[in-house]
């Protein structure tokens, strides 16, 4: 059985949670996680902050105008779709939700380009209400180091809730995006300074095949 509570603090202690810059708004926290898919995070928090320091909120972005979003958020990727995309939710949350952004999961996955990362991502970091969101980084982590063995993000979700206590949740997905980008990476992990080498499935079984390259 994983001890996850033993894994979990020591990844905690070498991976601070990263925050969202420049807001706390649920709404905005909505844009940024949306406009992050397919993109660097330099490039969507320059292109966020920017929409954010213009529109100011879901009432000045639904009566933008497209060519003025596309501009701001050109080096976003998929910027075509995601600059219609953003200004249809800031309409619908403001003419089905009064101008507030749901916080439901159910809700939330409603809206145009919110899957369940994104709308888990809202309810923890603009909600404070526990839920697992699971990114590239934590289904990669998750796996690599055997908290879960699953084989796409919905089953990682379902297995995550099953076994992170209702207290880690909402600082969880922060938690590991730190770790797997500067730790635990796509590749080349850096299996050397990592604090839970002895208990990883990866690097317990590449030492026993000899390959202890970085």
């Amino acid at each position: 059985m994983v001890d996850f509570e033993n894994i979990y603090m020591k990844i905690r202690e070498v991976s601070p949670e990263h925050h969202f810059e420049f807001t706390d708004s649920p709404f905005w926290i909505l844009i940024t996680t949306i406009l992050s898919q397919r993109t660097k995070d330099a490039v969507t928090d320059e292109a966020a902050r920017k929409l954010y320091n213009r529109y100011h909120d879901s009432y000045g972005l639904e009566h933008a105008n497209p060519s003025d979003i596309k501009a701001i958020i050109k080096y976003v990727g998929f910027s075509n779709v995601k600059s219609g995309r953003i200004i249809e939710i800031a309409r619908i949350i403001n003419h089905d939700y009064g101008g507030k952004v749901p916080d439901t999961h159910d809700e939330l996955v409603k809206l145009p380009g919110t899957g369940s990362k994104t709308a888990n991502i809202v309810l923890t970091q603009g909600f404070n209400i526990p839920a697992i969101a699971v990114d590239t980084h934590v289904f990669r982590v998750s796996n690599r180091i055997g908290l879960v063995h699953t084989k796409n993000p919905d089953e990682t979700e379902e297995a995550l809730k099953a076994i992170v206590p209702v207290k880690y949740q909402i600082e969880f997905n922060p938690v590991l995006v730190e770790f797997g980008k500067n730790i635990c990476k796509p590749v080349s992990p850096r299996c050397s300074i990592c604090p839970i080498s002895g208990c990883c499935d990866y690097y317990i079984q590449k030492t026993s095949t000899g390959n202890t390259k970085n």
